[in-house]
Formats: C-alpha cells, sequence, structure tokens
C-alpha cells in the first residue's frame, strides 16, 4: 500500500507502550515498514510490558527505549528530545478485572498519562496524535443491534472502558480545541504471540496444556471479535501514512464468536473436550456483545484483516506451547513487581 510522504515513514515516531502485547508488535512492523523513521518507545515496562519483548531490538540503530510513566512529565519529555513527528499512544491499563478491583491506576495512565501526552504533543508540533481504543467504550451491544459505528454514543460498562473513553474524548476535544491533529482508533478483541497470560485466550491456552480446567465466566455466552494482533499493527500504520485528522477509525476482526467456542477450540487442539471448562462466577457489569462497524476504515484505508481466525488461533496456540519460558518469566517477573501474575 502507498505511503504518505513526509508522515510517519521518514520521521521520528514515539509509540507508548511499545513493550506491551500490541505495542510490540507495532513497534517491530513501524521499523520494518518504514526504514527511514526512528521509532522511540515510552514504557514503564510494568508487568504487562517486559522489556524481553523487544530485546532482540537493542542495539538497533533506529530504535530507543526510554523508560517511564506516561503520566510522568519529565519521562515524557525525555521521550520527545529531539522533536516528535507522530505519536501513537498505546499505553493504557487495559484488563477489566483489574480496574473493577481498583480504578485508580486506570485513571492515572488512560486518563491523565493521555493529557500529559497531548500537552508535550501540542508543545512538539506532531503531525499526527493516534489515540489507540477499544471497542469496550461503546458498551454492550445486544443482539439485533448492529455494529457500532464511530458516531455512536459511548456507553462504557466498567471502569477500564470509561478511562478509554474519557481518554478519547480528551484527545478529540484538543483536536477541537487547539487543532492538534489527532485520530482515535478503535479495535475488537486482539489475540496472538505475547500477550500477558491474564487475557481469555492465553489463559485457556496455559490452562489446555497443563490439563487444568479452563475458567470461563457465567455462561460463557458473551460475544468477541477476534483480531490478530499483526493485522492492528498493519492498520495502524495505515492510520499513521493515511488517517485524517479529527476522525475515529475501526478496526474488526469480523470473526465474532461466544467465548465458550473459543474455549472449546483452543481445548480441542489439546486434545481435551467440554470437561475442560471449570464455570465461574460472571464478574460484575459483564458485557454481553461487543461489535464495530469498520467499512469506513476498509473504504477509506484500504485496510482489511488478512489473517483468518482459526489459522491465526492454531498459530497462536503453537506460539505459547513453544514459549513456554516466556510465560513463566513474565509471570515470575509479574509477582516480583507485585501485580500477582495471577491468570483471573
Amino acid at each position: 500500500m502507498s505511503e504518505v510522504p513526509g508522515r510517519g515513514p521518514r520521521g521520528r515516531i514515539l509509540i507508548t507502550g511499545g513493550c506491551g502485547f500490541i505495542g510490540s508488535h507495532l513497534v517491530e512492523h513501524a521499523l520494518e515498514r518504514w526504514p527511514g523513521a526512528e521509532v522511540v518507545n515510552l514504557d514503564l515496562c510494568t508487568y504487562a510490558g517486559p522489556p524481553e519483548n523487544l530485546a532482540h531490538l537493542e542495539g538497533h540503530p533506529r530504535y530507543r527505549l526510554v523508560r517511564g510513566d506516561v503520566a510522568d512529565t519529565a519521562a515524557v519529555s525525555r521521550a520527545f528530545e529531539g522533536g516528535m513527528d507522530v505519536v501513537v499512544h498505546a499505553a493504557a491499563e487495559s484488563h477489566v478485572d483489574r480496574s473493577i478491583a481498583d480504578p485508580g491506576p486506570f485513571l492515572r495512565t488512560n486518563v491523565l498519562g493521555t493529557e500529559v501526552l497531548l500537552r508535550a504533543a501540542r508543545g512538539a508540533g506532531v503531525s499526527l496524535f493516534v489515540q489507540v481504543s477499544t471497542d469496550e467504550v461503546y458498551g454492550s451491544i445486544e443482539d439485533p443491534i448492529p455494529p457500532a459505528r464511530p458516531e455512536d454514543p459511548l456507553l462504557p460498562g466498567s471502569p477500564y472502558a470509561a478511562s478509554k473513553a474519557s481518554a478519547d474524548l480528551l484527545a478529540l476535544s484538543c483536536h477541537r480545541t487547539y487543532g492538534l491533529p489527532v485520530v482515535v482508533t478503535r479495535c475488537t478483541n486482539n489475540y496472538g504471540p505475547r500477550q500477558f497470560p491474564e487475557k481469555l485466550l492465553p489463559v485457556a491456552v496455559l490452562a489446555a496444556l497443563d490439563g487444568r480446567a479452563v475458567p470461563l465466566y457465567g455462561d460463557g455466552l458473551h460475544q468477541r471479535d477476534w483480531l490478530h494482533v499483526r493485522d492492528h499493527a498493519l492498520g495502524l500504520a495505515r492510520v499513521v501514512e493515511a488517517g485524517v485528522p479529527g476522525r475515529t477509525y475501526h478496526f474488526a476482526g469480523a470473526h465474532p464468536r461466544p467465548n465458550r467456542d473459543v474455549v472449546l477450540a483452543v481445548l480441542a487442539m489439546a486434545g481435551r473436550g467440554p470437561e475442560g471448562i471449570a464455570s465461574v462466577t460472571d464478574r460484575p457489569g459483564h458485557d454481553r456483545r461487543y461489535a464495530l462497524d469498520d467499512a469506513h476504515t476498509r473504504r477509506d484505508l484500504g485496510w482489511a484483516p488478512s489473517i483468518p481466525f482459526v489459522a491465526g488461533l492454531g498459530d497462536t496456540f503453537a506460539w505459547y506451547a513453544e514459549n513456554r519460558g516466556w510465560c513463566e518469566r513474565v509471570l515470575a517477573r509479574a509477582r516480583d513487581l507485585g501485580d500477582g501474575g495471577g491468570e483471573r
């Protein structure tokens, strides 16, 4: 696909949360896609963002890791040293269960951190600020309500979703008030290698491989749409190249599945059956269905997901099976950091 001259491909790009699941794939994709770009990664390296995710980039001439908190003005200033062309803000506290237990860190990172970054981006005169968000801001979209469009109201149902909705509105307000070139992106459930083992798929895969029961909330019929993380990284790159400030772009996987079906597929890969499911008490306010309409993104950016869910799920299962050492290390690191490292 064609690149937009002067933005991203030949500039300096700040990717926040670049050691995390989505961020690490985006950093790799950016360095490969734009050989003239310098990538700066601002990451606090919390339990879900282990530095080893990008250890293979140490010494890369176009990559720099700045360890710091997006809500810390001094750390953000260090990341912006030398100027900045594009900001892709992917850093976030993202686990819904953790947000229900303690919303505070989510407000600090997702809301205050976004404000600090927006202020720095205004001062640097960036050509684009990409606010990476989630389908959860729209709340539960019950059948037969059609998938959410960018103009639909935000009805977040958890502290995590509320913090992301707040950040989205804050970013868009900076576009309207200050003329900052802001784009918001919202995606469906990401999956793939290097996702910290607290989300549904890695939890299910590791439990299935170990012969343990896979915990599943309620009746397991909560529906999610699955987007491979590499397809998401490609979509974010297209936004950097061709996104129009002030707009919101959706990335959907076109693979909606009840959670129970996903877990059954994982168990089958391990040679196990439905007896491997352990129903657990549903979490408070659990949204029944998320769904995004991404027709405008496909039309305007020429993007579409390319990895079929069945193939992507098989590859993901294989990655976790072949990288048990990674799983053990990141879980041990999480415990050392006081973040538990538990699965639920």
